[in-house]
């Protein structure tokens, strides 16, 4: 068992998969359901900004968003992907000094910076900075329609209360969305139907707009993408447990969900893969039965994962899946071998205490049997090709496999 371990890990180290668990191997060729997150695993993880649309045209053009754009990336601290391509495009002498800024968090879904005490600026997700907004129907299809087309969608608004209001009750003027997008990884489609010839269930589980999130990924190819709900209605760990049977996509999750879907999938039977590369991910990688990590992510996400993809390359999944077979149906055959002597033994010992011979072997003949029809064939074995589906229970088939022959010794 440890030889078709290290040696997977070795065969793995040369494609760039770092193990940290060699028992995880093992795990991930028994997963039936995958969990992903759209940024990082379906899509590439670098950003673009694709374009500005103006809601308040007679008041601020484009120019002048940019400028408060400019602003404001300047005020702030984050080292996400949004914000890198948010800076990527919004390069600009920045004219006014920041008197406060909120980071963009996860369990918000947006952040703020306050310029002066009459100038907030909030940027976020449009159906949570536009929950009171009276304007709320005029506003809010814009932002659907482009969501809609796989597009990532920020509300800059300009808002009249506090950075530290728990609840936007004060008034707020949409100034404009913000679209921008992630090219889908070429290779993600493939993958995902490797996944899905394999029985294996693909749930995408992502902070952004369930529309978005589902228009991406019907785009790579995911079976039932179309069914999407949002997080921010699953109240309870029943809610969860019913809606993970009947969709595929979830939105607008926060961190501590993730970690309660993927439980509400254990509890259920299943065997949990976990894929993430952001902070926002970690509980559930620590969760999951198996956790991978995308090298290019967080330094947190890749710690607490047992497999690591150097090249943040989701299309290495199905060659780590492949060793993980190969590990588990090896070892099956190399215990099949072991037990036919162990078999022949007990039986021969409990025969030789009432029949008139004496047993049949001294303990060199056994070390003899044992090197050549067990030592030496076990070895070879280990290391064989062999990436059939797992089936069955492990002791099951070893003992199917080694009672035919351990009889036919006797």
């Amino acid at each position: 068992t440890s030889l078709a371990l290290v040696a997977s890990v070795i065969r793995l180290a040369n494609r760039r998969t770092l193990v940290h668990d060699m028992g995880c191997i093992e795990t991930l060729a028994r997963v039936d359901t995958l969990c992903v997150d759209k940024t990082g695993t379906i899509t590439e993880p670098k950003m673009t900004v694709d374009d500005i649309i103006p809601l308040q045209p007679e008041r601020y053009i484009a120019d002048d968003i940019r400028m408060i754009m400019a602003d404001y990336v300047c005020a702030m601290q984050d080292d996400n992907d949004t914000m890198a391509a948010l800076r990527r495009y919004f390069t600009g002498q920045s004219m006014q000094t920041a008197i406060a800024a909120m980071p963009f968090r996860s369990a918000k879904k947006y952040g703020g910076v306050s310029f002066h005490e009459d100038e907030t600026y909030l940027l976020g997700a449009p159906e949570i900075l536009l929950a009171a907004c009276p304007e709320k129907d005029r506003f809010l299809p814009q932002a659907e329609e482009w969501s809609a087309k796989g597009c990532r969608v920020l509300l800059l608004a300009l808002y009249d209360g506090k950075l530290d209001d728990e609840a936007l009750t004060a008034e707020m003027m949409p100034l404009a969305l913000i679209l921008l997008s992630n090219k889908i990884r070429p290779e993600a489609p493939q993958t995902f139907a490797y996944f899905a010839q394999q029985g294996v269930r693909t749930k995408v589980i992502s902070g952004d707009n369930p529309v978005t999130v589902s228009a991406v990924a019907q785009q790579a190819g995911i079976e039932g993408a179309e069914n999407w709900v949002d997080a921010r209605e699953l109240k309870t760990d029943q809610d969860i447990a019913r809606a993970i049977r009947r969709y595929t996509v979830f939105g607008r999750v926060v961190p501590n969900q993730k970690r309660k879907i993927v439980r509400a999938l254990q509890s259920q039977g299943h065997t949990v893969a976990m894929t993430g590369d952001g902070v926002n991910d970690v509980l559930a990688l620590k969760d999951a039965d198996c956790g991978v990590a995308m090298a290019s992510g967080a330094d947190a996400a890749c710690q607490v994962a047992q497999l690591v993809l150097l090249d943040s390359d989701f299309a290495a999944m199905p060659k780590v899946v492949a060793e993980g077979r190969r590990v588990i149906n090896n070892i099956q055959r190399a215990s099949a071998l072991y037990l036919v002597k162990n078999i022949l033994s007990f039986f021969l010992a409990i025969i030789t205490l009432f029949a008139d011979f004496p047993y049949p072997f001294v303990p060199i003949q056994l070390t003899l049997i044992s090197a050549l029809t067990i030592g030496v064939p076990s070895f070879f074995l280990a290391l064989e090709p062999n990436h059939d589906l797992v089936r069955g229970k492990f002791l099951h088939n070893v003992l199917r496999r080694a009672f035919p022959g351990g009889l036919t010794a006797i």
